[in-house]
């Protein structure tokens, strides 16, 4: 018996509370995992788990090989992954996940730099902002925008998107430009609903050195980035939104910034990963040269 695999086997059970689970973001076959936990739990003479048709739970002698096991487990890691960093290139597989609009605004077209100076990374993207589990989804880190409330999670702040609010010339031509956050009731938004609660976003302002929430009148709700800003595009109505997603229509006169001086404080944005999970070498690399990419948002 491998008993460095049955550690980590037995970690993975434990941290996603299911043998199927354990064995899915392992690839390996559900009958492996309960195989090499059976193997281990002979091996050591005590039961680790106690098992019923609907949950999982540590004996006590589990929960001290759990323990002792992470220990052992992290100084291993630590111990290859320094002599990688020093000795090698970076290599193997990393899954990070992040807003699709952030990954096409900021990443994508920027990745061919990244593979210049880590040919041997295999990056695999998933665009999405959902809440997720990162250990039980074996998602090695993800990329997240605004103030994290997960405590279980690490977040490297990165940098900050300017937050603005704008419009395009044929909505101003038919409505006219507001001059003042009161001027908003007279004026139409795109709005932006989350796809999980249905609940429509507010504009944000810093008004007096505080940030007030402004609920805003619209005819069209979407909950896609790309929409929301097409929407806008054609003269539905204002946006609020990161300046970088769209630079290149402001910069074309596309769109048009308003009410500049109120603008809502920095939103962070942050490479988020588990507590219990050590940095790969594959990782630092990757939240450097994202750090690197992200200078310029602030």
């Amino acid at each position: 018996m491998d008993r460095i695999q049955a550690m980590q086997v037995f970690l993975r059970v434990v941290e996603t509370n299911s043998f199927n689970k354990a064995a899915e973001t392992l690839s390996m076959a559900p009958s492996s995992v309960t195989s090499i936990i059976k193997s281990l739990e002979s091996h050591l003479q005590v039961r680790l788990l106690h098992r019923t048709t609907r949950s999982l739970s540590l004996t006590p002698e589990g929960e001290r090989y759990y323990q002792r096991s992470r220990d052992i487990l992290q100084a291993i890691d630590d111990t290859e992954s320094d002599l990688q960093h020093r000795a090698s290139r970076p290599r193997g597989r990393l899954r990070v996940d992040m807003p699709g609009t952030v990954a096409r605004a900021l990443v994508l077209p920027r990745l061919k730099e990244f593979f210049a100076l880590y040919p041997d990374i295999h990056l695999m993207l998933g665009m999405n902002d959902r809440p997720m589990d990162l250990v039980q989804e074996g998602i090695d880190c993800v990329l997240r925008t605004g103030e994290l409330r997960d405590s279980s999670l690490v977040a490297r702040r990165l940098g900050a998107f300017q937050w603005i609010t704008c419009g395009a010339p044929a909505y101003f031509e038919a409505h006219g430009e507001p001059q003042s956050v009161d001027q908003l009731r007279e004026h139409q938004a795109v709005q932006y609903f989350s796809g999980s609660t249905g609940r429509i976003s507010e504009f944000h302002f810093l008004q007096d050195g505080k940030e007030i929430a402004v609920p805003m009148a619209g005819q069209v709700a979407v909950n896609d980035t790309d929409s929301y800003i097409d929407c806008c595009l054609h003269g539905y109505g204002l946006i609020q939104l990161a300046a970088h997603l769209v630079r290149e229509d402001l910069a074309s006169g596309k769109l048009r910034e308003v009410l500049a001086g109120g603008r809502r404080a920095p939103v962070p944005i942050s490479l988020v990963y588990p507590h219990n999970r050590h940095l790969s070498p594959a990782v630092r690399v990757f939240t450097d040269w994202l750090l690197d990419i992200c200078t310029d948002l602030a």
